[in-house]
Formats: structure tokens, C-alpha cells, sequence
């Protein structure tokens, strides 16, 4: 979803910029394996209630409601459901974004991360984490199961290192906006122009084999 779906890079950093503040230090410790998914998503609430400190769901949403589409992202999904393909979203982003996209585009499926809250909507500072960054590959095949469908009839789209093991999981793997080698070279097709539906084109034989 993240600088796929939508046009920004991060649903994460869009909230950090709406607080003019970042999580810097956050993600050298989550890349330097010194934290986990789980904490990366506490030491995020941590900087958002520096500056809010009764920061409630709702607060995120309307934040979220501002981020942009990628241009072409509503020809590519509609163009996929004419042809009968079934859409899902797996991300590492925030699952309030992912879910309006959803009903934005029409998308079949959404998995991405959340917030735990207490009744009344307030964020307790712990996340819920269903797309670790580093596994959409499991996350993937667990979807392919639970949808009976084949990794020879499946097709992924990502821009990032982190996207390329769905690209193993897949028939098609296409690199859109690449963020750097490791995806270009785990891609079967590569897109560099800043249009979402440019990539309805290298899937021109999907879904039929």
C-alpha cells in the first residue's frame, strides 16, 4: 500500500509529519534487529502522544483521510476486477488507511497493522501486528490458502526490499517505483513512470496462464 496504493512513502511518517516530529531513531533500532515489530509501533505512539496526549483513533483517521492516492490507482484495481482478479491489500502500514483505500478502490481484502484502544477510542500505546515488516511472504501464503489460490495464480505488486518475498510467492512480481536494487532484481517487471495504471499493461496476461 505504501508508496504503491497511495503517494506517500509511509502511512507511519505521514502521521510523524502531521506532528512535524520522525521515529529516526525507532527505525535504526527496529533495522539494527535491537526491536521488534511491537516496540517499533510503541515508540511510534510514544512520540504521537508526546504532542497529543489524548490521542484517539479517530485523531489518526483524519489524518490518514488526507493521504492521496497513487495516480492510476483506481484504473489498476478496476481494471484487475474486470477481468475477475480478487484485490488485497498486504502491508506493513496502518490498517485505518488500508481500509478506506479498500472501500475507496473496491479492493476484495485489506491486512495490514492497528492499535489497540480502550473503549472509549483512546490509544493505549500497544499495536496489532498482522503484517510483520519483514514477513509478507508468510502473510501471502497464508492468504493463498485461505483463498485456494495458487502461487502460479497470483500476481504482487511492491516498491521496497520488503515486498520481494510476496514477488516469491508470485507468478508476476512487478516493481513499482523501486526503491532500490534488491527489488528490481526480485521483480518480473519493473514500472518507473509514476502511474499506477501503467502496470495494468505487464499484467496483460493475468490472470490465464
Amino acid at each position: 500500500m505504501d508508496g504503491t496504493l497511495v503517494d506517500v512513502a509511509s502511512s507511519w511518517a505521514a502521521i510523524h509529519h502531521h506532528f512535524r516530529d520522525h521515529n529516526a531513531d525507532g527505525l535504526r533500532d527496529f533495522l539494527a534487529g535491537k526491536i521488534d515489530d511491537h516496540e517499533f509501533i510503541r515508540s511510534d505512539v510514544r512520540i504521537w502522544h508526546r504532542h497529543l496526549p489524548d490521542l484517539r483513533i479517530e485523531d489518526l483517521e483524519a489524518i490518514l483521510d488526507r493521504v492521496p492516492l497513487m495516480p492510476g490507482a483506481a484504473a489498476l484495481i478496476s481494471g484487475l476486477k474486470a477481468r475477475g482478479v480478487q484485490t488485497a491489500i498486504i502491508s506493513g502500514g496502518i490498517d485505518l488507511l488500508a481500509h478506506r483505500i479498500a472501500r475507496e478502490l473496491g479492493i476484495d481484502l485489506a491486512l495490514a497493522n492497528g492499535f489497540r484502544v480502550t473503549e472509549d477510542g483512546h490509544l493505549t500505546g500497544e499495536g496489532i501486528v498482522r503484517v510483520p515488516i519483514y514477513g509478507k511472504e508468510g502473510v501471502l501464503a497464508g492468504l493463498q490458502h485461505h483463498l485456494g489460490v495458487r502461487v502460479e495464480e497470483t500476481a504482487s505488486i511492491g516498491n521496497s526490499e520488503i515486498d520481494v518475498g510476496m514477488f516469491r510467492r508470485s507468478r508476476v512480481g512487478v516493481a513499482f517505483l523501486p526503491e532500490d536494487d534488491t527489488v528490481r532484481r526480485g521483480a518480473t517487471h519493473i514500472v518507473t513512470e509514476k502511474d499506477l495504471g501503467r502496470v495494468l499493461e505487464t499484467l496483460r496476461d493475468f490472470p490465464d496462464t
